[in-house]
């Protein structure tokens, strides 16, 4: 008896995630994220730096990683596995932001198809919110590898971008290194607060490598 109770616990509770995932809705979100990967320390962890990012001839430094639709608390994924694949034209017209073919088709069909936009409205957006981002000076084109605060990181791009506030950013590291900054934006690409996104920030304190460009 309880080894069916348990079964039938578990069907109902396989039953309510799928329903939970069936709940994101293309153009149903609060707010997006602004999703910039420092590119040196991206192509650190390649066992090989081959491909346009870390093996083509042009060094890139914070590339795009993507535009994500967000909830207040948590993010929709996955809206339209129908969604039609991308034009060639479209892929190639992203790789100046985000320098991998595989990269543009994964973040459309992640978190694009969330926006509730076509591919080209989309992809339109991903330009228009970098644009609305001021890369710091000491981050454009280093040459040489350096060590920084997490907060550091954080009051550079503040002082870069008037309105910025501390709690509409986050910056993301691993144990050791930069990985990403995150800028939270409205629908309309003003800056805006996102608690629980920033709560993900790595330690302010926390020194970090910054790779320099190859």
């Amino acid at each position: 008896m309880r080894l069916r109770l348990l079964a039938a616990l578990l069907l109902f509770l396989a039953a309510a995630g799928g329903a939970s995932a069936r709940d994101d809705r293309p153009g149903a979100f609060d707010f997006y994220v602004l999703s910039l990967s420092w590119s040196p320390t991206y192509c650190a962890t390649r066992d090989k730096p081959d491909g346009l990012q870390c093996g083509g001839p042009r060094p890139f430094a914070f590339v795009v990683h993507g535009l994500w639709p967000q909830y207040e608390t948590g993010f929709p994924e996955d809206c339209d596995w129908a969604a039609p694949r991308l034009p060639r034209n479209q892929i190639d017209g992203m790789l100046d932001l985000m320098p991998s073919p595989a990269l543009v088709i994964h973040e459309w069909r992640k978190h694009g198809t969330c926006s509730g936009l076509s591919p080209a409205a989309y992809f339109d957006l991903v330009r228009a919110a970098r644009g609305k981002i001021a890369i710091p000076a000491s981050y454009v084109d280093p040459s040489e590898y350096r060590m920084v605060s997490a907060a550091e990181v954080e009051t550079a791009f503040i002082a870069a971008n008037p309105g910025l506030g501390p709690d509409m950013v986050s910056v993301q590291c691993d144990r050791t290194r930069l990985r990403e900054v995150r800028v939270c934006l409205t629908r309309d690409l003003a800056f805006r607060a996102c608690p629980q996104v920033n709560a993900q920030s790595c330690p302010a304190g926390r020194r970090l490598a910054v790779p320099p460009l190859r």
